[in-house]
């Protein structure tokens, strides 16, 4: 499993990604050291909370969506956590997400 700060590294690297922005440019408009963008991308560094603020802005997400890691998650280990939920719920409340389920998967 990865560590916290490989996760945020991860999401950083993929939100920087899909705005098209190269690490030298990221770490230009953030105003950080473009090797210590790069540590902070593998996991071996934390941003700071200033920088955290900075990347945000630049780029358009808010600083929640650094946190993000759910999408990551392997199939197995979402379905683990579904059927974890599952156990949990009421008759009825399975009968709804069944048909919720069966309409998403048609």
């Amino acid at each position: 499993m990865k560590t916290t700060k490989e996760l945020l590294g991860a999401r950083i690297k993929e939100l920087r990604k899909a705005k098209g922005l190269s690490q030298s440019q990221l770490s230009e408009n953030i105003g950080v050291d473009p090797k210590h963008l790069s540590r902070i991308e593998v996991g071996n560094s934390y941003p700071s909370l200033d920088g955290l603020e900075r990347m945000a802005k630049v780029l358009g997400v808010e600083i929640k969506d650094f946190f993000e890691f759910g999408h990551l998650e392997k199939k197995k280990e979402v379905e683990k956590r579904i059927s974890k939920l599952l156990k949990e719920t009421n008759e009825n409340s399975l009968r709804l997400i069944f048909k919720v389920i069966r309409s998403i998967v048609r």
